[in-house]
């Protein structure tokens, strides 16, 4: 016996494929455009999004009966706020520098679109193991796309990986690689991780033409 129900399966793999919240549903691209710049930071951002996302999708789905509609956004805001500290303190306690670099951004996912549409449009309508995968798959697709950005990003744009040099050694103050290859400054401002994002959505579109939306 399977350990996940077809229909469970489809609410993780969905938004992986077909129903990706940034590729398709273009949100919670703040984020892909700001902390891309270096792949260790879109990682750290992903699993971030992939706690707060998972666990605040169960307290709500816990909570759903017993939220009065009219404060239903307050409550929302102050369960991902609070996940949201709980990530940053963590940050700060284990991993200072890297969350200095992510900044403000951190707390940002407080008003991420991908959360607080998952909170209103699923968690609020369905069971804590459903909403749990839920936001186990959205989160995943969003991490997905943000590592494919750092990827890109930090590979062209400083010739490195996690901070490590992959396309040479670095010839001193120059910005030239061993083997012939120049950092590339413009795929480290923001601008470069919409064109890498407009790129995955052709790429996603190209290989299935019902996503493309009709004029």
């Amino acid at each position: 016996m399977p350990l996940l129900s077809k229909k469970e399966s489809k609410l993780i793999l969905d938004p992986l494929a077909d129903n990706n919240p940034i590729t398709i549903q273009v949100l919670g691209i703040c984020s892909a455009l700001a902390i891309t710049a270096e792949l260790k930071a879109s990682v750290v951002m992903a699993i971030s999004v992939l706690f707060v996302l998972a666990m605040g999708n169960v307290v709500i789905s816990l909570m759903r009966n017993i939220i009065p509609s009219k404060i239903r956004i307050i409550v929302q805001l102050v369960v991902v706020a609070t996940l949201v500290i709980v990530v940053d303190q963590t940050l700060k306690a284990f991993a200072y520098e890297l969350s200095k670099t992510l900044s403000v951004f951190v707390g940002l996912i407080i008003t991420n679109c991908i959360i607080m549409g998952r909170f209103e449009a699923f968690a609020l309508g369905n069971g804590p193991w459903r909403s749990f995968l839920d936001g186990i798959g959205n989160a995943l697709g969003y991490g997905v796309i943000l590592i494919i950005v750092g990827f890109f990003r930090e590979l062209l744009g400083s010739g490195t990986l996690f901070g490590i040099p992959v396309l040479g050694d670095p010839i001193a103050k120059t910005g030239l690689y061993a083997y012939g290859y120049e950092n590339n400054g413009f795929m480290i401002i923001p601008p470069a991780a919409l064109i890498v994002v407009g790129i995955l959505i052709w790429i996603q579109r190209a290989k299935n033409p019902s996503l493309v939306e009709e004029a």
